[in-house]
């Protein structure tokens, strides 16, 4: 059964392989990263361009891909005015690749999202989405001319098509891209980054641990996959930041599971050198083995890539204890906030899409406030976790703290942290 499981998330993170911002299972070769729980894009553009005239029709039962005239407009004061039927509202173009064979199901669970916010805080606004393909200069072109027509663009989605945009001098209004583009350079004036990233994850669950746990030397317990590498490397830099000190240790394994020598390896080294705190760049089946065979004494952390869901059967009593930082829609979903939207209803209803749908809501609420508070900096506590926003503040213009939890029989224990 264990195994049956195992097969089919992996079969889930392969499909998201393509996407990651946090790099967030095995991937095609033109990918860079990959990570259970996570969303990856491509390495390099993939050359095909879109049709001349693209369409798009969005499954059933689907919001309609264009809205309707809004009723409140937004001043300059920030306050919603009466409406003036011969003014539109602001207006929001949402660029998503949903004509990438590779790229069109996370970009319909980004726009499922997007248009749940919309009906749920419709006032003041109006949204048109923008189908693309996998090309990244189709995409700037398609970028170019929602600019021209709208207020606010909120995308693109693939990470080679974010990097091309920020360094294509193009981005003339209040951009919101939902992926890092993964350059050394400044970010334009007007983009705002806020796609989840995985690194940002490991450095949080680090503040997390080393407040939790002071002075502690910590245990990094790893794998070879690159979404491994990069949540090790995140945490084990922050650590050290923090002064304090850690080990690295490589699992190896094969079909998902850990290699049982490495795991004897392990249980002997920690009988002679006891770790006080251990992080996991782990999947949630990997955790649960290592646990089954060191025990579950040690306080142990990890993020998306851990969490085993809300069934006690498919976790086991071995991730009883373990703390994970995720995202509220995916550990609170009794929250007012977050129990105020609809689930995602699409075909996929892995952590994946789940997590990607979320990123559509919070980014709809993003747009909506720049549309309603222009130039201002403000803070918002959104289903993707507690958001902070500075729009012309570069690099540093965007923070999300996400939910820190204890897991125990299929539940989720909410944790008070900050940073």
């Amino acid at each position: 059964m264990l195994k049956k499981k195992n097969i089919k998330a992996l079969l889930a993170t392969a499909a998201l392989g393509l996407l990651a911002a946090c790099g967030s299972t095995p991937l095609p070769p033109d990918t860079g990263c990959g990570v259970p729980g996570g969303f990856c894009a491509p390495a390099a553009p993939i050359a095909s361009p879109p049709p001349a005239e693209p369409t798009y029709t969005p499954p059933a039962p689907a919001a309609p891909v264009q809205t309707s005239p809004v009723e409140v407009l937004p001043s300059t004061n920030g306050r919603p005015l009466a409406a003036d039927l011969n003014r539109p509202g602001v207006r929001i173009a949402l660029l998503l690749p949903l004509q990438s064979g590779a790229l069109a199901q996370p970009a319909e669970a980004v726009r499922a999202g997007f248009m749940a916010g919309y009906e749920r805080d419709r006032n003041g606004v109006s949204v048109n989405v923008i189908p693309t393909g996998d090309s990244s200069q189709a995409t700037l072109d398609a970028y170019a001319r929602a600019a021209e027509q709208h207020d606010i663009v909120v995308g693109p989605l693939a990470r080679p098509a974010v990097a091309a945009l920020a360094a294509s001098g193009a981005v003339t209004k209040p951009t919101i891209a939902l992926n890092h583009p993964q350059t050394n350079g400044p970010l334009p004036r007007q983009m705002l980054v806020v796609g989840l990233s995985l690194e940002d994850e490991a450095r949080q669950v680090a503040d997390w641990a080393a407040a939790e746990q002071p002075a502690a030397r910590a245990l990094v317990l790893t794998g070879p996959a690159a979404w491994q590498q990069r949540l090790s490397g995140a945490f084990t830099a922050r650590w050290s930041q923090l002064g304090l000190n850690n080990a690295v240790v490589e699992l190896p394994s094969s079909d998902g599971y850990v290699d049982g020598n490495a795991l004897a390896e392990l249980r002997a080294r920690l009988q002679v050198d006891p770790p006080q705190v251990v992080f996991a760049a782990l999947d949630a089946v990997q955790l649960r083995q290592v646990r089954s065979a060191i025990g579950t004494s040690l306080p142990t952390y990890g993020t998306a890539s851990v969490n085993p869901g809300r069934d006690p059967a498919t976790a086991g009593p071995e991730l009883a204890g373990v703390r994970i930082l995720d995202l509220p829609w995916t550990v609170q979903p009794e929250h007012p906030l977050v129990a105020s939207y609809p689930r995602w209803g699409g075909t996929s209803d892995g952590f994946d899409m789940q997590r990607l749908y979320a990123l559509g809501i919070d980014a709809f609420r993003i747009a909506r406030e720049l549309a309603l508070r222009p130039n201002t900096s403000f803070e918002l506590d959104g289903v993707t976790g507690r958001l902070s926003v500075n729009m012309g503040a570069g690099a540093s213009g965007f923070r999300r703290v996400e939910t820190g939890t204890v897991y125990r029989d299929g539940r989720f224990e909410a944790v008070a942290f900050g940073r």
